[in-house]
């Protein structure tokens, strides 16, 4: 639909949603008719990690700290683990610097990559009280929360400069425009459910924080991949001593610590 930026806007939105919804329907219809075909095995070869936000897209602040320097501190130390605990395993930044990268673009490197799984790091924000870790998965956001986050870390594209055509007249201030992404990635929910649940748990034991449970919403950097996927909220920059935490090295390094070790849990289950 390359011209549908040039329609009026209600029913540029009406088109869109419906379009969307086309292609989601099918790929829930295709996926329970046929759950094994196209999808990959779930033996861990490779793996990529995202670093969220980057360059001039600094995420989400803290008093003292910027989402995307926090994200990427965790990202790197999250991949050494993982060289450490599984030998062979193939890890890969979408960044390893302060350097802005589109949403399609992450997705794009972990499909071209033939990835096992995709695990997108970011930090929180919200009212000086909100506290803890949540990790998602792509599906219906069924809470106002839920979609909250989807709407703050999809409204990175307004950082792209032909974003309306990319992808295809999204409006990430529209909250129908979020709702399209609840069929996408049905051939991985099981999995990527799996991981985010370990995860949490994993942030429950390591860190001693409170988990705000696995969460499903739609996120534009999710819903191209072509893998297992979940996307990772360490905490709130906008809580105080959550901030104090994630900027530490000793949180860092638990933070790293409990992702790397989910990780790891999911590949033996998936690999006894």
């Amino acid at each position: 639909m390359p011209y549908l930026h040039r329609t009026p806007k209600l029913l540029q939105r009406s088109l869109w949603t419906s379009w969307f919804r086309g292609i989601a329907l099918v790929s829930l219809v295709w996926s329970l008719a046929c759950p094994n075909l196209g999808v990959k095995a779930y033996t861990l070869h490779r793996i990529v990690l995202d670093a969220g936000h980057g360059g001039h897209d600094s995420g989400c602040k803290g008093k003292g700290s910027l989402e995307k320097v926090v994200t990427l501190e965790i990202a790197r130390k999250v991949a050494d683990q993982l060289r450490k605990r599984i030998p062979g395993l193939q890890v890969h930044l979408t960044r390893n610097e302060d350097k802005f990268i589109e949403l399609h673009e992450r997705a794009g490197i972990a499909n071209r990559l033939n990835a096992d799984l995709f695990v997108s790091i970011h930090c929180n924000s919200g009212g000086a009280k909100a506290h803890g870790t949540e990790t998602f998965t792509q599906g219906l956001h069924v809470t106002g929360a839920n979609l909250n986050v989807a709407k703050r870390e999809n409204s990175a594209v307004l950082m792209e400069s032909n974003y309306l055509e990319r992808y295809d007249g999204f409006n990430p201030n529209d909250p129908t425009a979020h709702i399209i992404f609840e069929l996408f990635q049905s051939a991985y929910r099981t999995q990527s459910l799996e991981l985010a649940r370990l995860i949490e748990q994993k942030f429950v034991h390591h860190t001693g924080r409170h988990s705000r449970g696995v969460k499903q919403a739609g996120f534009l950097v999710l819903y191209r991949t072509t893998m297992p996927a979940v996307l990772v909220e360490t905490g709130f920059l906008t809580h105080q001593e959550e901030e104090q935490f994630m900027r530490s090295e000793q949180g860092q390094n638990k933070l790293s610590l409990s992702i790397a070790e989910a990780i790891e849990q999911y590949h033996h289950q998936n690999n006894p």
